[in-house]
């Protein structure tokens, strides 16, 4: 039975991959990842309200990759990647997977040819 701590990561997890599904997001995401911007330099690129555009937002920051600062009226955004730490070691472990399989494709091809 997985620990309560497993499963919050795991849910954790679901959020990063939720967020990172839309390219809306990660457009958002890569610009952030030049530095912190306000929301309206954020939403300026795309051809849609400053209301969507907090939407997406609020998702990448319950997936926990974006922090909102509020100076008054000014509300700043920047890249908060350590989530993607996770999710990158998510991937690397299935990576190792399929490397084997395609290592073990090309060997079987290799041998068709001869």
């Amino acid at each position: 039975m997985p620990s309560r701590a497993d499963i919050r990561a795991s849910r954790q997890l679901d959020q990063v991959f939720g967020a990172l599904s839309d390219h809306t997001r990660r457009a958002l995401l890569a610009r952030l990842a030049s530095g912190p911007a306000k929301i309206t330099d954020l939403a300026e690129p795309f051809d849609m309200s400053l209301p969507a555009v907090s939407k997406h937002l609020k998702v990448l920051e319950r997936a926990g990759l974006v922090e909102r600062n509020i100076d008054g009226r000014v509300h700043r955004c920047s890249l908060n990647a350590a989530p993607l730490a996770d999710a990158e070691a998510w991937l690397d472990y299935y990576r190792g997977f399929w490397q084997q399989n395609l290592d073990a494709l090309a060997q079987y091809l290799e041998g068709e040819d001869k």
